[in-house]
């Protein structure tokens, strides 16, 4: 739980800028707090109104907040640190498969994506243009970024000459726009952040191993190891799959809602590209190739997932591998010079973890728990003059709202220990949340009546484009993928809707979802 698992002792976050810790205003020699601090809003219950509750989560811990701009956001200090935790890891999880950092530019000449036509048809509605630049309309109109394989298979088709420049990687972390209608912080915006990896291949086999291999020793092990938040891996329908792809493969995970969130996708696009850009090689043999390729990318998205998928009704819930702040230090009385110098101690033995003491002399202790609580602090260490005198601390946990008395010198063992149990005990929560919620059918009745309490529903499916558009007319629900580790059932089968033989021996995932 320490450097070793992707967090820096150094990392510090300032939080004199943010609305729960404003810096207080005198007036008349008295301090105030500031309009923002005494703004703070109740949180609705999930079981009230689940989609009131996400965006209360996020605003009273000053995550981010919708923009001037329509669709647009503004990711707040605090919720960009979250970010940065998360760049920072998968970074260095994608550097040690040797994959390297690149930059291409945001705008795409529209003629590239007309070169990949299923590409464009697919993008066509969520496509920003540019027709003006420097007071003058452009020769070309230039699309803003809605994902960047044709700028960069353009000079792909440049950089690679040889089997030898083979496997050619690449990634970059980047914005993209892709104009939404109906607008969500971190699930749907118009422009996101993400990182998207683009690799090269001399066989269809090794594009369709590097698309996987991303997908199982990268996006899972980190939802996993460091989210805490269980994800199935499975391939997208062809109605599903990203557009211009041969296959698509994903990750997703079961919101506290029921809904699926789509939380990370790598594509095997075979030569499709490569044949509009040109992209090809010369084999051992001395013959031109062309090359097979892989996309891959996760988002801001996954600030959502983190979010759905951990918080409760107080407020947000952070696995303590992301956790911006992982231990709050507040001393009872902060004009306890004693209380002031056990607290600075606490800090030097916490060393190896990111750490803040809370010293505002504005606020009682109760409310500042209320607003560490809100924010998803994972230790809250309480030091008051009862605890000193038995040179104790007492430590909060704030997923189980454990409280506890713990010796100062047995400090840093004690919140290691707790730290970890937690990043392990979300696990097993969601992941247990799941599999109840998980149902097997086989007629439709059933099939409607379990989508309507939420959860995968497994069920025989035939995958054709049309049937599926009327699964989602009649009850919107989509296909999320069909599982990679589900068994297969071998004899015939019937799709739960059209009522064709089905070509699948396994049954694919239905739910409804963002």
């Amino acid at each position: 739980m320490k450097k070793d698992d992707g967090i820096d002792k150094k990392d510090k976050i300032d939080l004199t800028g943010s609305s729960v810790v404003e810096r207080s205003l005198t007036i008349n020699g008295l301090k105030q707090k500031t309009e923002k601090e005494t703004a703070m809003k109740n949180i609705t219950k999930r079981g009230e109104d689940y989609s009131q509750w996400y965006q209360d989560v996020i605003a009273n811990a000053d995550l981010a907040e919708h923009s001037v701009v329509r669709g647009c956001m503004v990711i707040k200090p605090y919720g960009y640190a979250i970010w940065e935790k998360i760049v920072a890891i998968l970074d260095s999880m994608l550097k040690e498969m040797g994959v390297k950092n690149a930059y291409f530019p945001i705008f795409i000449p529209e003629s590239f994506l007309e070169r990949e036509k299923k590409h464009v048809k697919g993008f066509s509605p969520e496509l920003a243009v540019v027709t003006h630049g420097g007071g003058k309309k452009l020769e070309e109109p230039l699309v803003v970024r809605p994902t960047s394989e044709t700028i960069i298979y353009e000079s792909f088709s440049r950089w690679i000459r040889s089997y030898r420049d083979l496997p050619f990687v690449i990634n970059q972390w980047a914005n993209v726009v892709r104009w939404e209608m109906r607008p969500r912080l971190f699930l749907r915006t118009s422009e996101f952040l993400w990182q998207e990896g683009h690799s090269a291949h001399a066989s269809l086999q090794e594009a369709e191993e590097y698309a996987l291999k991303i997908l199982n020793e990268v996006y899972v092990k980190f939802a996993h190891d460091f989210m805490a938040m269980p994800v199935y891996t499975g391939q997208k329908s062809e109605g599903e799959k990203f557009a211009g792809a041969f296959r698509t493969f994903c990750i997703e995970s079961l919101m506290q809602d029921g809904k699926s969130l789509q939380a990370g996708t790598s594509h095997n696009l075979s030569d499709n590209f490569s044949k509009s850009f040109d992209v090809s090689f010369l084999d051992q043999d001395g013959q031109r190739k062309n090359i097979f390729q892989t996309s891959w990318g996760v988002s801001t998205r996954l600030i959502g997932g983190l979010i759905m998928t951990h918080s409760d009704d107080k407020g947000l819930v952070l696995p303590p591998k992301l956790a911006p702040v992982q231990v709050v230090i507040i001393p009872i009385r902060v004009t306890d010079q004693a209380a002031i110098e056990v607290a600075k101690s606490v800090v030097k033995q916490l060393a190896g973890f990111s750490v803040e003491t809370d010293l505002r002399d504005y606020l009682r202790p109760g409310e500042k728990y209320y607003e560490w609580e809100k924010k998803g602090i994972p230790v809250r260490i309480e030091i008051g003059p009862k605890d000193m005198e038995n040179r104790a601390v007492v430590l909060v946990r704030r997923d189980t709202g454990a409280k506890e008395s713990c010796a100062i010198s047995q400090i840093p063992q004690r919140v290691e220990e707790i730290l970890q149990d937690m990043q392990s005990s979300l696990f097993a929560a969601a992941l247990k949340r799941r599999e109840e919620s998980n149902k097997i059918v086989d007629s439709w009745q059933d099939f409607e009546q379990a989508l309507k309490q939420g959860g995968y529903v497994f069920t025989h499916w035939c995958g054709d484009e049309s049937c599926e558009a009327d699964i989602k007319q009649k009850t919107k629900a989509v296909s999320r993928f069909m599982p990679f580790d589900a068994r297969e059932e071998h004899g015939d089968h019937l799709c739960i809707n059209c009522g064709k033989k089905t070509v699948y021996k396994k049954r694919w995932a239905f739910a409804l979802a963002y």
